[in-house]
Order: C-alpha cells, then structure tokens, then sequence
C-alpha cells in the first residue's frame, strides 16, 4: 500500500539520484600525491593568460588554501561559496597581473572545471527509473549541495528525470548549504508544504540526514551498505541501500 505520510519527496543529486567517478578526471601530481583531477585543464589557461607565466606551484598553493578556507566557511557558518569565488580568490591571492581580466579568466576556468564535472556524471538507469515511479504518487523536488548553479541543473536535466521535479534547488543559488535548516525551510516555502508533508532522501549522515531532522522533516537514508551513522544522528524514518530501493520501501 502506498505510504500516505507525504505529499512530496525531494531528493539529493549526487550519490543518490547521480553518480560521478572522479577516476575520469586527468591524473595530477601534487606533494608526492597523485590525484584525479581538473587540474592538468585548468592550467593552461594560466599559461595562455599571464605573460611569461612559470607560476603553476604558486598558484596551486594558493588553490589548496582556498579550497581549504572554503570548506572551513562552508562547515562553520553553512554557507555556499561558488565555484567561480573560489577559482577568483585563487587568482587574487597569486597578485599577478592576467592579459584579461581577473573575473573573466576566474570564468573561464569554471567553465572547463564544470565541463569536466559534468562529463564523469552520470545516472544509473535504476535511480531514474524510481523517480518515474515516485512521481506517479508524489509532488517531486531535488535539493542538492554544488557550487555552481547552472551545471547542477544540466546534470538534472542530463538524467532524463529532469522535467518531473517541481522545484530544482542548487546550494549555489541561495547562498547556503545542507545541514543549515534555512536552506531546507527555502524548499519547504518553493514548495508551499509543511516539514512532516516531504520526505527528504540523500546518502550522506550530516547534510542530508542529520540537515534534514533540524528542520523537522523526515529522512530517508540511502546507506549504500553502511551499517551506522554517527552517534549525534537520530534513526532515519526509511532506510535503503540505494534510490533505486525507496518505491518499493513506500509501498509503490
């Protein structure tokens, strides 16, 4: 029998409506640590861009020390910081002189950082095939922490699944970021709905499961073979390995 509890249900993107696979991404040596990354992209813009550039270990130890602060900010105060912030705050820090403009290059880099993203993203058919059947019986919805709007929508849309959800909700857009309640209460408000009225459904135990019981809404857990979420983390109402598993976990 279809569970009659929720009007609607909203989801995360990545790792549970879409999987990426960073082994995609070109191969990078950073402190005798090789890495997958967009890194080998990225840097030749800097050489293309900057007059007799021989800069690359000073950017990078501006980029890790961004990327380091922003992550800082994001867990400290559950904000959003973009993409192109980040890509521009490096630029910044190295205090050399481009032949265009900073902003310009900072976007510039985003496009071929996302252009990557976006191409080791993909959608296991199983995960599309339970939001069809999710949205036969509920209103739809997908809430998702990225820093950059505008390709969090073309991996939505790029599901095939994308046209079923009512409201798309990308960190990037609102300025905030799971676990903040405020961001989840922004989709209950787009939605015109009540906490205990949406089932939130996402796979990580602090921005999805424990964001989601802050803001009072039920949580239905993707453990992905995981057995225990940590000790400050209340039992989900639903608990499934994968998306692919909910319809039959809400009786359709």
């Amino acid at each position: 029998m279809t569970d009659k509890r929720f009007k609607a249900i909203a989801i995360d993107l990545f790792n549970t409506l879409v999987k990426w696979d960073p082994s995609g991404l070109p191969a990078h040596q950073w402190r005798g640590r090789q890495l997958n990354s967009t890194i080998p992209l990225l840097l030749p813009h800097l050489r293309d861009n900057f007059r007799g550039w021989n800069h690359d270990d000073a950017w990078l130890e501006a980029y890790y020390a961004v990327t380091m602060e922003i992550a800082a900010e994001r867990e400290r105060h559950g904000v959003e910081v973009t993409c192109y912030e980040r890509f521009l705050r490096s630029l910044n820090r190295v205090g050399l002189t481009p032949e265009i403009e900073l902003d310009d290059l900072a976007e510039i880099m985003r496009r071929t950082h996302m252009k990557a993203v976006r191409e080791v993203t993909s959608t296991p058919a199983a995960n599309a095939e339970a939001v069809r059947r999710m949205a036969r019986h509920y209103r739809m919805a997908l809430l998702s922490n990225f820093d950059d709007s505008q390709t969090g929508r073309e991996i939505v849309e790029d599901s095939g699944v994308g046209h079923l959800f009512e409201v798309v909700l990308i960190s990037a857009d609102v300025a905030m970021r799971k676990p903040n309640p405020a961001i989840f209460r922004h989709l209950l408000d787009a939605m015109k709905l009540q906490p205990h009225e949406m089932l939130f459904v996402g796979d990580t135990p602090l921005e999805d499961v424990l964001g989601a019981q802050r803001a009072g809404i039920p949580i239905a857990w993707l453990s992905h073979g995981r057995t225990e979420l940590p000790p400050d983390v209340d039992p989900p109402d639903i608990i499934v390995p994968t998306l692919a598993e909910l319809p039959g976990a809400l009786g359709i």
